[in-house]
């Protein structure tokens, strides 16, 4: 049953603390199909979530919900991140006001060095994620600061993509499928990097087909199955749960 966000602050109870990012009762649309069939979850400040389910369940359409890239006539419901309505902003004003997407194909821009893409996003002054610090976090792309953002190794890319994203000194990374392709090594890698930045203090909601992986990353999971949430939860209990995994994950 849904249940709508409660933003009331207690600071006695942790089970009462107000969520950072809630998304209640969400429906998305493409066309004719209906993908996103009243989702309601909440995310609290410097969790990481991971957003699971089969391939067609709804998990990168709730995602563009978030981010707010579709129309608005293509979504209803309700988006809060840290008490502002982005229900009821463009996915520019989104990203202005914390949120920070990785789409699946991490979108490098053509034509443009590393470190081009990074000051491109970069907001000026940068308050919390200078180049030098960016650089510190991945020291790969301090390495290649000059060369060509496309002509980098599949890793390397999705590590300048979450650069990027950082780079706007957000509140939530939104992260599509960023273990597709890249070898266990460079996940392991880049699992760092986002254990990193939890430990700054920043949100993450992960969408990966890698399950696993991803359950062990993350502290809470939701698990979706035809656009409805099957599963909310920690992401512990899904470990355990070898019967839940293998109807909703297939693992």
């Amino acid at each position: 049953m849904n249940v709508k966000p409660d933003f009331s602050k207690n600071a006695n109870q942790a089970t009462t603390a107000p969520a950072f990012l809630s998304v209640w009762d969400l429906h998305a649309y493409y066309g004719e199909s209906y993908i996103v069939q009243g989702v309601s979850f909440n995310v609290h400040e410097g969790e990481i979530l991971a957003l699971l389910g089969r391939n067609g369940a709804g998990k990168t359409s709730t995602l563009r919900a978030i981010a707010r890239l579709d129309s608005p006539q293509a979504t209803h419901g309700e988006i809060w991140l840290d008490h502002q309505p982005l229900h009821r902003m463009t996915s520019y004003e989104a990203a202005s006001v914390g949120m920070g997407l990785v789409p699946e194909d991490r979108r490098i821009i053509p034509g443009l060095t590393v470190e081009e893409n990074l000051q491109l996003a970069q907001i000026a002054p940068p308050i919390g994620w200078s180049l030098e610090r960016l650089y510190e976090l991945f020291p790969r792309l301090g390495e290649r600061r000059k060369q060509e953002g496309v002509t980098l190794s599949g890793g390397e890319q999705q590590m300048l993509a979450i650069a990027r994203a950082l780079a706007r000194d957000i509140k939530v990374l939104l992260l599509d499928e960023p273990y597709e392709g890249l070898a266990p090594v460079i996940v392991d890698e880049i699992e760092k990097t986002l254990i990193h930045i939890k430990e700054q203090g920043i949100t993450t909601v992960i969408v990966e087909q890698n399950a696993v992986r991803a359950l062990e990353l993350s502290d809470r999971a939701v698990i979706l199955d035809t656009g409805q949430i099957v599963f909310d939860g920690t992401a512990a209990e899904v470990l355990e749960n070898e019967a839940l995994r293998a109807e909703y994950l297939a693992i």
